[in-house]
């Protein structure tokens, strides 16, 4: 696209980054190239391919014209030098772990992760001999487990499914200082409210699947950050193979033009819905950042542009009363996922936290009445009636 004389709004840049759509008969839509393989014109030209000298396209685990649009995109809107996709959040967060972790090393991690993310960490990463010492969010004593071994500190914010904030600017401050590769899950906030490049991290990982794609209807991942880091990714991501499929591409292309309107508007109605739950006598604590009595909630407006469509509420009554409020909503549908255009309502300990000890799920401010909800584009109003019929 044209380089014009300042930084475009990232609304514009989710419509037109990674695009070349001008001139005669330029398709205004990126196309899905659905190839597997490419051409090269003679063998000097794949001689200058194999030896890093030629930016061609040779397969598309390596590379693909539409994968390449969705990377530069996501690039733009972080405000990062590259971006690489993958073929789901997880591929993402193991891939850019690994880039950076060997048998040996240790990893710095905040306690409260997505689930996935957690299980990776404590059920797969010491069997490679990697070790991970967790912190709480605030990040308090994170320094006392720093050794000579330890090589990259993992966060996310806001966090899943409690919405945690944690200080990016104090997280990419304390791993320069100990010259530690930053890695941080920026799936809740997105690039339209946050962009924790800015702050000093090296990684940005999403799930693409969520806020990225919008629409419930691919699975995807991504990383951005500089160039000589993605490139480094990008290799051990064309060896373990959780590339993303052209077809997915061209799902995260269409749903990254809407990225701005749907995040804007998820996270109004996810401060409404959070103002009534706060009233409403069966909720035992509402979990926001946007709501001025949550503890992050000054942090959060320091480092993001709005609070996100995600929160969390505890009911009284334990488990049984949660499953009987996801039970009865009519709007709200009881799945996983979130970031789409409909609204979902979870139990965490059935989902992204299963598999938790009790004492796990404590550790990260799961009870057993908390409720997960993923605020859609449905007029405000109708998702506060569903609600309030489901807890009363």
């Amino acid at each position: 696209m044209p380089k014009l004389a300042k930084r475009l709004h990232s609304a514009t840049l989710a419509v037109h980054a990674g695009e070349e759509n001008h001139g005669r008969n330029a398709p205004v839509t990126p196309p899905i190239v659905r190839s597997s393989t490419f051409t090269f014109a003679n063998s000097n030209e794949l001689k200058r391919y194999a030896e890093g000298k030629s930016k061609e396209y040779m397969y598309t685990r390596y590379g693909n014209p539409t994968l390449a649009v969705a990377e530069a995109k996501l690039a733009a809107l972080e405000g990062g030098e590259a971006g690489l996709v993958f073929a789901s959040g997880m591929a993402a967060i193991s891939t850019s772990l690994l880039t950076v972790l060997k048998a040996g090393d240790e990893l710095i991690a905040t306690r409260n992760l997505y689930g996935g993310s957690y299980r990776l960490m404590r059920d797969v990463l010491p069997g490679l001999g990697i070790r991970t010492q967790y912190v709480e969010a605030d990040l308090v004593g994170a320094e006392k487990f720093v050794n000579d071994r330890t090589r990259a500190l993992y966060v996310e914010t806001p966090t899943n499914p409690t919405l945690e904030i944690v200080d990016l600017r104090r997280a990419a401050a304390l791993a320069k200082r100990y010259k530690l590769i930053s890695l941080v899950d920026s799936t809740f906030g997105s690039p339209v409210l946050q962009r924790p490049l800015e702050f000093g991290f090296d990684l940005s990982l999403h799930s693409a699947t969520k806020y990225l794609g919008g629409h419930s209807d691919l699975v995807a991942g991504a990383a951005i950050g500089s160039r000589e880091m993605i490139g480094r990714v990008r290799e051990l991501a064309m060896r373990l193979g959780g590339t993303m499929d052209p077809g997915a591409a061209y799902l995260l292309n269409r749903g990254l033009k809407t990225l701005e309107l749907r995040v804007r508007r998820q996270s109004e109605t996810a401060l409404k819905v959070a103002r009534f739950l706060t009233k409403h006598p069966s909720v035992a604590g509402v979990h926001y950042p946007g709501l001025p009595t949550h503890p992050n909630h000054r942090l959060a407006k320091s480092q993001m542009d709005g609070f996100g469509g995600m929160l969390a509420l505890d009911v009284k009554g334990g488990l049984a009363a949660a499953r009987r409020v996801c039970d009865r909503t009519q709007i709200f549908q009881l799945a996983v996922s979130l970031g789409g255009t409909e609204s979902l309502i979870m139990l965490p300990q059935y989902s992204s936290h299963y598999g938790m000890s009790t004492k796990e799920l404590a550790a990260v401010g799961v009870t057993p009445g908390t409720i997960r909800l993923s605020t859609g584009l449905e007029d405000a109003a109708d998702l506060i009636a569903d609600l309030k019929q489901a807890l009363d």
